[in-house]
């Protein structure tokens, strides 16, 4: 069976309708409906003609259709992947208290780093008709993408960035942080450096590929341990644990979090081991504590609360209607070495 051609035109807002759905399917909007509703007089060569235009074009279930059709929403969809990490509590924090202000209630919805999950969420979301979205990176399914693009809701990416037509986003270069830091560390005399990972979304392996571009020539494979895990202080005592077990030549470790780089240092006191003279930490994020642990942790400071801002307000001239003269945003990053490198 080919593929649903696009629709030729749509409403105003863009939204993908049940008449482009018909249109791309073959049949009258009454038949589309039908089949969409699941009712047994819809032949079954047409209902499956019907779900492939839906997937197609990510098509989504208007409950509000019958309303008119100018009729504005002020609810803001927030997807993020975890709640229990002060990162994205930082950011929501700061998209939320801008939203508000411009009049917006915000949604969260946590994917829990699954893509699946955040589809679910969009179909859910989506179905309300919000006003706008801010959502986490570009990691997601091709369905999600087709439900982003179809909805004609204003979306703005956050953490990342990528430049191109009708994308918008702010954020820093994963694979640049995780590079600088390699490259001071280097820079200190540091040799063989270990990257210790966890969780392993799409920015955790931006900042590995940055490691491994600093390092070059340097670059061991047998130093790189990662764990799918959800990052820990107690999963980054475990980690550290196994670096010396596994690779006691190293000189320094590169964690991906500093939850896990914390949980590192207080390992290293508990066994007596000297940070930084017999192994350097460092970590990423300055996540809170990380300024008080023995030695004090280096790390890379994001600006995560800065990135709620600026995403919210240019989510927010999106909404409006107004022209973005920067649609892709480069916050960058610090580095903050401190005592423990």
């Amino acid at each position: 069976m080919s593929q649903p051609s696009a629709p030729k035109r749509r409403r105003a807002t863009g939204r993908v309708t049940l008449q482009d759905v018909a249109v791309a399917a073959g049949v009258s909007p009454i038949t589309a409906s039908r089949a969409l509703r699941g009712e047994r007089g819809v032949a079954a060569d047409l209902v499956e003609r019907v779900q492939v235009a839906v997937r197609e074009l990510g098509y989504v279930p208007d409950p509000a259709a019958r309303a008119l059709a100018s009729a504005k929403s002020n609810q803001v969809v927030l997807l993020v992947p975890l709640l229990s990490n002060a990162l994205f509590v930082d950011l929501l924090d700061a998209a939320q208290r801008t939203l508000l202000q411009a009049g917006y209630q915000s949604m969260i919805g946590v994917t829990h780093y699954q893509p699946e999950e955040e589809e679910a969420l969009l179909r859910t979301y989506l179905m309300n008709r919000p006003a706008g979205l801010l959502v986490t990176g570009f990691d997601r399914t091709d369905t999600a993408r087709s439900l982003l693009q179809g909805s004609g809701v204003p979306c703005v990416h956050l953490m990342e960035n990528r430049a191109g037509d009708g994308l918008y986003s702010v954020g820093f270069s994963q694979e640049d942080a995780g590079r600088a830091m390699t490259q001071a560390l280097m820079d200190k005399g540091y040799r063989r450096i270990a990257f210790a990972a966890a969780q392993l979304d799409p920015r955790t392996l931006q900042r590995a590929t940055g490691y491994r571009a600093a390092l070059g020539a340097l670059h061991d494979p047998k130093l790189e341990f990662m764990d799918a895990a959800p990052s820990s202080f107690a999963l980054g005592a475990q980690m550290f644990d196994r670096v010396l077990a596994q690779a006691p030549e190293v000189d320094a470790i590169f964690f991906n979090n500093d939850d896990l780089a914390q949980g590192a240092l207080l390992q290293a006191l508990r066994r007596g081991i000297a940070v930084p003279t017999q192994v350097a930490v460092a970590g990423f994020n300055d996540l809170i504590g990380g300024e008080q642990m023995l030695p004090p942790l280096s790390t890379v400071r994001t600006p995560r609360g800065e990135i709620g801002l600026k995403a919210a307000e240019m989510l927010i001239a999106l909404m409006r209607g107004e022209p973005v003269e920067q649609p892709c945003v480069d916050l960058g990053f610090e580095l903050l070495m401190r005592g423990s490198c």
